[in-house]
């Protein structure tokens, strides 16, 4: 199971982090991701961490401004996000991909996901 929190309200231009961890049982990873779905948009790719040698990937709209980032210790991925716009308004999923797959950009490479966190950011 994958427990996102961190959600909340922001200012444009302010920053909010996200973490997701997982809990029960321990399961294998082959990636992890963030994904978002802001009101009447479908679900679209924020950020991705292969857990080996943990490769990033981010959509551009949110390249020099998110980072993910993980704690093997705490079992979390984490998602710091900054300088944040209105347009980053959007429930944040965090999901995690056990088996291999030619892209982690991509849900359907995902089969557990958390329940989503809400972040608002104001104009």
């Amino acid at each position: 199971q994958l427990q996102a929190s961190g959600g909340g309200l922001v200012q444009a231009g302010g920053s909010l982090g996200l973490s997701c961890v997982a809990s029960g049982r321990t399961f294998s990873r082959y990636a992890m991701g963030w994904f978002r779905q802001a009101p009447g948009k479908e679900r679209e790719f924020v950020a991705g961490m292969k857990w080996s040698g943990g490769t990033t990937y981010y959509v551009d709209s949110v390249k020099g401004r998110f980072r993910i980032s993980r704690d093997t210790a705490k079992n979390t991925v984490d998602l710091q996000m900054n300088s944040l716009k209105p347009e980053d308004t959007a429930v944040y999923y965090c999901a995690a991909a056990t088996d291999y797959s030619p892209t982690i950009l991509s849900g359907i490479a995902y089969g557990y996901w958390g329940q989503g966190t809400l972040v608002t950011v104001s104009s």
